[in-house]
């Protein structure tokens, strides 16, 4: 039955983990749970666009228990600069400003070179931007070229596209346009040194504090698990000295007394947590998968980051070494923090790994595969 459960798995595996983006050369990661074929569930996790595609290309009997993860990608703010000749000077300084702090912009000295289309470059710079600005000074006020790119920028506002904000120097409010009155205008100095505050608000930074925590009484759970399945996974998280299967055990009394929880509680936690948690003859004991999907709440530490750059790191280095007691020596993580990482790539076939019995770690060695390539080359 193993057996059966096990081909079960890899063929699930490799139904979704072929399907790729043909614009980012993307792959999903795909995790098979389950210890029972009528209890298997699978995990995809990958970008917006990648998603779209797999529920494109599966029916409906395919994504049946199938939970699709979406990427959060992290988004770079594009800004368009729009200035006059006169203004150059200045308008270096902001653009190399916004460069330095994480803002892709737009600026017509770095876009154009010889045999390029003037016009063809604008649109697309305009067509690509998150953020329309406009340096308006009394140079460039009513300058043709200016005026038409303004025009521009309101209709992506308008199409809510971009944000459109203008930049004044040495211009007062007054002499703006009638339809850019009623907007903020921050004003920069000859030296843009005053620039940070308007690189925050690209950036999506308030200027309101920090929202402090709740009270304790009203706090809750963020592990998307039960107040009661969150306890007792913080049980085995934090007691557990190996990271690995069978550590830490517990009887179902014992999680009663140090949770406080009645005893069908506890029953009705593990039964949640059943594809993490194991439960025999009154005993619980986690699973190898548990570590990887709850120690990101309760360790300082995310299974599937280390999972990331233990893999770059194979597939970058050709003298990176096989043995986990050796790598551990290069990162300093022990078994406890080394053997999630392990997990999450073997669960994920995303690299050549075999458990091991009788070690402290989860297997004798871990070597790259075309899937560890494609796993680095997908997420970074």
């Amino acid at each position: 039955m193993k057996g059966i459960l096990d081909a079960a798995k890899r063929e699930l595996q490799a139904r979704f983990s072929s399907v790729r983006d043909p614009k980012t050369g993307e792959f999903p990661i795909v995790l098979v749970e389950g210890t029972r074929l009528e209890d298997l569930r699978v995990r995809i996790d990958a970008s917006p666009n990648l998603i779209a595609i797999i529920r494109e290309r599966m029916s409906p009997q395919d994504l049946r228990s199938v939970d699709l993860t979406t990427q959060a990608d992290e988004m770079v703010p594009k800004a368009f600069l729009s200035y006059t000749a006169a203004n150059r000077a200045l308008a270096e300084k902001i653009a190399t400003a916004f460069q330095k702090n994480g803002v892709d912009t737009w600026w017509a000295e770095w876009e154009m070179g010889p045999g390029d289309s003037i016009r063809q470059k604008i649109d697309t710079g305009l067509r690509d931007c998150t953020h329309f600005l406009v340096l308006l000074t009394p140079q460039s006020i009513d300058r043709p070229w200016v005026l038409e790119e303004m025009d521009a920028g309101f209709v992506r506002m308008i199409d809510q596209v971009s944000k459109f904000i203008a930049l004044r120097h040495a211009l007062p409010v007054s002499a703006l346009p009638p339809l850019l009155q009623g907007k903020l205008a921050p004003e920069i100095d000859a030296d843009a040194s005053n620039i940070g505050e308007l690189i925050n608000f690209i950036h999506g930074v308030s200027r309101k504090p920090a929202l402090g925590p709740k009270p304790l009484a009203m706090e809750t759970d963020r592990t998307g698990y039960s107040p009661a399945a969150s306890k007792i996974a913080e049980i085995f998280a934090k007691e557990s000295h190996s990271g690995h299967v069978l550590d830490p055990q517990r009887t179902i009394d014992e999680l009663m007394e140090r949770t406080g929880l009645t005893k069908n509680d506890v029953k009705d936690a593990l039964h949640e947590m059943r594809h993490y948690l194991h439960v025999s003859h009154d005993r619980t004991w986690p699973q190898n998968n548990f570590f990887v999907e709850f120690d990101k709440h309760y360790m300082s530490w995310d299974a599937e980051k280390d999972a990331l750059r233990l893999a770059a790191d194979i597939v970058n280095d050709e003298t990176f070494p096989a043995s986990p007691a050796e790598i551990d020596k290069i990162y300093g993580w022990g078994p406890r923090r080394l053997n999630p990482a392990l997990t999450y790539l073997k669960d994920r076939d995303l690299a050549s790994i075999h458990s091991t019995m009788g070690s402290q770690y989860l297997t004798y060695r871990v070597l790259g595969t075309d899937s560890t390539r494609r796993f680095v080359a997908s997420r970074t």
